[in-house]
């Protein structure tokens, strides 16, 4: 498979690839009710606006074309509740890919963010060459942490970053999961 499918149904939660234009409403209307909760770790969420909500859906468009970047909308109760997405960035290995995701505030708590992350693990070990996927996300970020924590990746590392939104340390944590972890945790634990 060399492009993920465009909608993912888990169980009462579904991941769609974004519509464009047609979402733009629905997914600036999340941001807007969201960004109190999203504005001490995402930089993007400090200059918001329906501008930049229109460019951002335009580029996902362009990125998903061009193999770059998958990003979907995480629906819930056939409501956008929020976005993950599958990418690399300049520090990914070309045989890794980044998993990033973020909720409205009400879809907390209940598992979405674990569950739309588990879904995106699955398909990026079904992209030809990729050997592990990783998550990145400020150090003192604890629901972030919490994620790939419950997903069985294993800590990579930390890295210094820049102090791009207000809750940040300048630190980021790194977590990894192979794709010989996620075909077999029980074998990584024995050794």
């Amino acid at each position: 498979m060399d492009t993920p499918q465009q909608v993912i149904e888990l169980d009462g939660l579904t991941l769609r690839r974004f519509d464009g234009e047609a979402d733009l409403p629905e997914l600036f209307r999340v941001i807007e009710e969201s960004l109190e909760h999203l504005r001490p770790w995402m930089p993007w969420a400090a200059e918001h606006s329906l501008a930049r909500t229109t460019r951002f859906l335009a580029n996902r468009v362009e990125r998903w074309a061009r193999g770059e970047e998958f990003t979907y909308a995480i629906v819930l109760d056939g409501a956008i509740v929020g976005a993950c997405g599958l990418f690399r960035r300049g520090e990914t290995p070309a045989n890794g890919r980044e998993i990033g995701y973020w909720l409205h505030p009400a879809a907390t708590g209940r598992g979405v963010a674990t569950r739309a992350a588990r879904a995106l693990v699955e398909l990026a070990f079904r992209l030809p060459g990729v050997d592990h996927v990783e998550v990145v996300h400020d150090v003192a970020n604890a629901a972030s942490r919490a994620v790939p924590a419950r997903l069985g990746f294993a800590e990579h590392g930390r890295r210094p970053s820049e102090l791009l939104a207000p809750a940040h340390t300048g630190e980021d944590q790194v977590w990894r999961l192979t794709r010989r972890q996620s075909e077999n945790p029980a074998a990584d634990e024995a050794c």
